[in-house]
């Protein structure tokens, strides 16, 4: 159930789709409408993304040697363009984790015993 009061801001969307896309990646090759549906899975349908906003991500992963993309003929005769994760994406992965730990460990401490248990429930100290 998707909770207008917790949709994520534009910035912070912005900030964690490279990095879901190659955590994503890291597992394997995909293509973008299943990278749309694995993060709604993840997230419980509470992240919801776009092509408009997906496929520029993908590019400017790509420019960045992150990623590469093939178009392949997948089971039905569509075709498909599908993206894997290059080296430097698995070492670019590899420190974005690492500073979102940091960011999370900062704020866990800031904001003390803060338990939430799904992102559409309300967040209170010490009660979800």
């Amino acid at each position: 159930m998707h909770n207008a009061s917790m949709e994520l801001t534009k910035e912070l969307m912005g900030a964690s789709v490279a990095p879901l896309i190659l955590a994503i990646l890291k597992d394997g090759e995909s293509y973008g409408y299943a990278l749309i549906q694995r993060v709604r899975a993840l997230s419980s349908g509470e992240i919801e993304w776009t092509d408009g906003m997906l496929y520029p991500v993908l590019h400017r992963l790509e420019e960045q040697q992150l990623i590469e993309s093939y178009w392949k003929t997948a089971e039905n005769g569509r075709k498909r363009k599908y993206y894997l994760m290059k080296d430097s994406g698995h070492k670019a992965l590899a420190i974005q984790r690492e500073q979102w730990r940091l960011v999370s460990q900062t704020l866990d401490q800031l904001w003390g015993d803060v338990t939430c248990s799904t992102l559409t429930k309300r967040c209170v100290d010490g009660v979800a």
